[in-house]
């Protein structure tokens, strides 16, 4: 059988190369703020007022970096607290919205209708800011607590609409089939439903591991104890601080022109950006079939 190869006309060519450009430009883009991220939390302080950011700075400068860094064990103490928030956070609320989107497809389920629509009804409306407040530190006596800063974004609609979109492409007849074998209702979402929502778990994961990751707002409301700030608090505290003012009062001396107000900006979002950023391409690939797969039925 001999071998036949297909000759594409110089259109098509030519878009497939206008495609390829337009992808490598907008790539270019979007690499071009970490790019210079990374190189302006190099740039001293003078060069960075003289000419503004830079990619190629024309002297590298690690003070912003020392100035984090003299309050090492406050940092790692911080990145500590962030870590558990996170891990405890997103494994916590993929057992829940999980569990909730098995349950909400259910068509034995009498109420699901109305449980849906409670759900959704989150997503036009919230209780503000004084409710929730006096729901944690009131009654739930969450002031200072690690959970402050978990249980608000433990629970996201989208994320159970997504499991239950996801939950419509499985078969009904898996489920008889297992019922018939005597399986129960949590040994058939642990045995069946579990390891085939992977990829919607990875989506709904990565989604929720960067909210508790950029968590900081909660931390400013709930948190007092300096050893259980989040980073992202830590770090907005370490660039508030970063002035003559706060310099003076700890008894240091230094030139205002050599202090890195500016540099240390990208420096902080160096570290809080990092570890997420060298994440990603592990879920990558499940983070586009979650998606895909979630939004097959609405």
């Amino acid at each position: 059988m001999e071998n036949t190869t297909i000759k594409q006309d110089s259109g098509s060519i030519l878009i497939k190369a206008v495609s390829y450009i337009c992808i490598a430009i907008f790539a270019l883009f979007c690499l071009f703020p970490f790019a210079l991220m990374i190189s302006s939390s190099f740039m001293n302080e003078q060069e960075i007022v003289r000419e503004g950011y830079k990619l190629l700075p024309k002297a590298f400068s690690f003070k912003a970096y020392e100035m984090l860094f003299n309050n090492s064990t406050q940092l790692v103490n911080a990145y500590q607290v962030t870590i558990f928030i996170t891990v405890v956070g997103t494994v916590l609320g993929l057992f829940m919205m999980s569990m909730a989107g098995f349950v909400l497809n259910r068509k034995d389920f009498k109420y699901r209708n109305f449980f849906s629509f409670l759900i959704y009804f989150t997503t036009l409306f919230s209780g503000g800011l004084i409710p929730t407040y006096i729901l944690m530190v009131k009654h739930l006596h969450m002031k200072d607590s690690l959970f402050a800063m978990i249980l608000p974004g433990v629970v996201g609609a989208w994320s159970i609409f997504l499991m239950r979109n996801f939950m419509k492409a499985i078969p009904d007849s898996l489920y008889e089939s297992a019922t018939i074998d005597g399986a129960g209702d949590f040994r058939i979402y642990w045995r069946i439903f579990i390891p085939l929502a992977v990829p919607s778990l990875a989506t709904i994961g990565l989604f929720s591991a960067l909210g508790f990751w950029n968590e900081w707002y909660n931390g400013m409301l709930y948190i007092d104890s300096p050893t259980k700030y989040p980073l992202q608090y830590f770090l907005q505290r370490m660039v508030n601080q970063t002035n003559l003012g706060a310099l003076i009062n700890s008894g240091a001396v230094i030139n205002t022109a050599d202090l890195p107000t500016q540099s240390i900006k990208m420096a902080t979002a160096v570290l809080a950006t990092g570890p997420i950023i060298l994440l990603y391409p592990f879920v990558q690939r499940y983070f586009v079939t979650g998606l895909t797969i979630g939004a097959v039925k609405g």
